[in-house]
């Protein structure tokens, strides 16, 4: 999930940190703050971390999530990418995520190269980092909410997010950050607005 055009940090942001986004944001970290303190104690990452990263990658599930079958799109590239290994991968990971039930084919889409959900996790990702964290047996990170935010702290955790240290540009928990996204600007931009929803 390289961010590639690297622009300025201030351009990027000015797009994405808005007040429309920071005011729904703040609406949503009091509707689901029981929610977001449970992922926080068992997880260990700030809900407003969470929070940032669900409304930039989805505008928190109300912005487009990708509309293209996953299974025919991650073939194409298999066959057609330069890096046919990868894509081969995340063709398996996605039929394992049918497989295992927790998506039926139809809810299937995603983006341009396969990505799936609120927070668009790569197939490989949804299957390595996917919590069932409403209990009813299936990883959805369509639909369900405290599956998405579930999801998407477990994989800042397994990859060394240290709860409650800072996560600042410089710090430990900001190369964290490098693998959500690999863009130093992306990541600058989550900080940003983790830090104006809890101004």
């Amino acid at each position: 999930r390289a961010f590639r055009r690297e622009g300025s940090f201030e351009k990027f942001a000015r797009t994405r940190v808005v007040p429309s986004r920071i005011k729904r944001a703040k609406r949503l970290m009091k509707r689901h703050a029981p929610l977001l303190a449970k992922v926080e104690r068992q997880f260990g990452v700030p809900a407003a971390v969470v929070m940032s990263i669900w409304t930039l990658e989805s505008d928190n599930g109300r912005g487009d999530i990708g509309k293209m079958s996953v299974v025919r799109t991650l073939a194409t590239m298999a066959h057609h990418c330069r890096r046919t290994d990868l894509f081969q991968g995340e063709l398996i990971a996605a039929l394992q995520i049918l497989q295992r039930g927790d998506l039926p084919l139809r809810d299937m889409k995603g983006a341009f190269a396969g990505e799936l959900g609120q927070t668009q996790f790569l197939p490989s990702s949804y299957i390595k980092y996917g919590v069932d964290f409403d209990g009813n047996g299936h990883v959805d990170l369509r639909r369900s909410v405290p599956d998405v935010l579930a999801s998407t702290a477990n994989l800042l955790k397994v990859n060394g997010w240290r709860a409650g240290a800072p996560f600042r540009e410089g710090t430990e928990n900001f190369q964290v950050l490098r693998e959500w996204n690999r863009s130093e600007i992306y990541r600058k931009t989550i900080v940003l607005l983790a830090e104006r929803i809890v101004e």
